[in-house]
């Protein structure tokens, strides 16, 4: 079978397993990609969507707003050729040589530091956390203070350490999210949901 077969055949048992929903169409084709991803069905009662996140999710990406991962297996995740149309970047600051010298002097992880290189970028377009409980802090933090305000954030940090707390304050938040309940999540996870943006801002072109 060739790729978009299997996946198509994949997207039909999702639905015939996955039974009655109360999700939207555009709202269960990110969930049912997030399930495609993981292989994992408890998507459906852990995922939380903001009534605003896949509308402004997709003015964003057709607006070209700059989407910014917390790694580099979310960013390399990301189908950036099929953001070419509206312009949009994918853009990780991990690596950056002014977040490993900030992190360094100021004795903070990186992800956090990375946040505060990358607030420019964030005010107004995509934050995608799917590893650093820190970074979704962090950003959290910017827009208790005003300082940043991102079309939507997609806060899917994994782990046993502050992953599910920091969820749990992002629900709290006045912006547009995606995130979900509980310690799962994962980069893998946060760019399929963006991926999913991407076809619905293709579909509405």
């Amino acid at each position: 079978m060739k790729p978009h077969e299997i996946e198509r055949l994949s997207f039909q048992i999702i639905d015939s397993e996955a039974g009655v929903h109360d999700f939207s169409p555009d709202q269960w084709s990110v969930v049912r990609r997030v399930i495609h991803t993981s292989a994992d069905f408890e998507w459906q009662e852990m995922i939380r969507l903001h009534p605003q996140a896949i509308s402004s999710g997709v003015a964003a990406i057709r607006q070209g707003c700059p989407i910014i991962t917390d790694t580099n297996m979310a960013r390399a995740g990301i189908r950036q050729r099929d953001l070419t149309p509206f312009g949009a970047t994918v853009a990780c600051y991990m690596t950056d040589e002014r977040v490993a010298e900030m992190a360094e002097r100021k004795g903070m992880t990186r992800a956090r530091t990375a946040v505060d290189i990358a607030a420019p970028d964030l005010d107004g377009g995509i934050c995608v956390v799917g590893n650093a409980p820190t970074a979704l802090l962090r950003l959290i933090e910017l827009m208790d203070q005003g300082k940043v305000r991102p079309a939507l954030v997609v806060g899917l940090p994994v782990g046993f350490v502050n992953a599910a707390e920091s969820k749990a304050l992002l629900l709290d938040c006045d912006v547009p999210y995606i995130t979900n309940v509980g310690r799962k999540g994962g980069s893998n996870v946060a760019a399929a949901v963006v991926n999913a943006l991407i076809v619905l801002a293709g579909e509405e072109q």
